[in-house]
């Protein structure tokens, strides 16, 4: 667990109730001995990266920093087109902290999550040891559910870590720890994703989103300059100079499933053009590179699915 390391920098320097809620960030590397049994490609590894995050804040902004959170996962599963559920996990029989905490940590998540029109189910008695938590389960393309974001709050961890702050009276208080990934496990959700689109990532995620394919060697120089001007405008792309059949190099592009392939011979070097095919499409269309250029750049910059 990262939690501790990030409540040793709050307690570097004295803290005011101003300056709340803290919030520190980090990719951490986490280990988990799992049986041989239960492993399961990306999706379930015995090493992983979380997208870890540890806000410390005054037991009276848990609202409005759990509906912040909330709008974040929105954001995020939103942009790839992930379908999700939350989940309200409460109490284990096997807890510490009064059970007056833990029912004020639990309303106060419920009222966030209403607060902001999102429903949820409950999960009796699969909290952590330390505080309830909301659990985001996201759905890929097959149906499957798969928990990743997480809010979990905390009204134990900086009491026993001897955390304080100076509140607004003049008197030293503790402050509450809000425990949330976005993604959980970063391989994981890079798993989720791949299955998801099926391999076919939508042009902005693609990690080859151009392969430029000339005819003959004599179509070398002008490739290279087409590759310089989508270079040059931040397009990832590649060129494939090989002495191979043009059907074959495209071929090989679209089980790459690149998006888009721009085959160069001697007329489109004599006009200025590319000839475009996309990857799931045999027709091919000649464009003026410039036009091709603000097309794709579009299309990237507005994220479009």
């Amino acid at each position: 667990m990262n939690c501790p390391g990030s409540i040793l920098v709050y307690q570097l320097e004295p803290h005011s109730y101003k300056e709340l809620p803290l919030r520190y960030g980090e990719l951490g590397r986490v280990h988990r001995h799992e049986l041989s049994g239960a492993l399961h490609g990306l999706f379930r590894v015995r090493c992983f990266t979380q997208d870890d995050a540890h806000i410390l804040l005054a037991p009276e902004q848990i609202k409005d920093e759990v509906i912040r959170i909330t709008k974040l996962f929105d954001e995020v599963y939103t942009l790839f087109g992930l379908p999700y559920k939350i989940e309200l996990s409460t109490m284990p029989d096997d807890h510490i902290g009064s059970v007056e905490d833990w029912d004020i940590a639990t309303n106060a998540l419920a009222d966030a999550i209403t607060s902001i029109g999102k429903t949820y189910t409950v999960n009796p008695g699969d909290g952590a040891f330390y505080g309830p938590k909301l659990d985001f389960h996201i759905q890929d393309s097959l149906g499957r559910t798969w928990q990743c974001g997480t809010i979990q709050l905390d009204y134990q961890l900086p009491g026993r870590f001897g955390c304080e702050y100076t509140g607004s009276d003049g008197e030293k208080h503790t402050p509450v720890m809000i425990h949330r990934v976005v993604f959980g496990s970063v391989e994981r959700f890079i798993g989720v994703i791949i299955e998801h689109f099926a391999g076919k990532f939508p042009t902005w995620l693609s990690p080859v989103q151009v392969k430029l394919l000339p005819i003959t060697d004599r179509n070398n120089e002008y490739t290279d300059n087409v590759y310089a001007a989508l270079k040059a405008v931040g397009v990832r792309v590649e060129s494939d100079k090989r002495q191979e059949k043009t059907g074959f190099k495209v071929r090989e592009a679209q089980m790459a499933k690149i998006p888009y392939m721009l085959v160069i011979g001697d007329k489109e070097q004599a006009e200025g053009t590319v000839s475009v095919r996309r990857r799931d499409s045999n027709a091919m269309e000649r464009m003026k590179l410039e036009d091709f250029i603000a097309m794709i750049t579009k299309e990237i910059s507005t994220r479009a699915k």
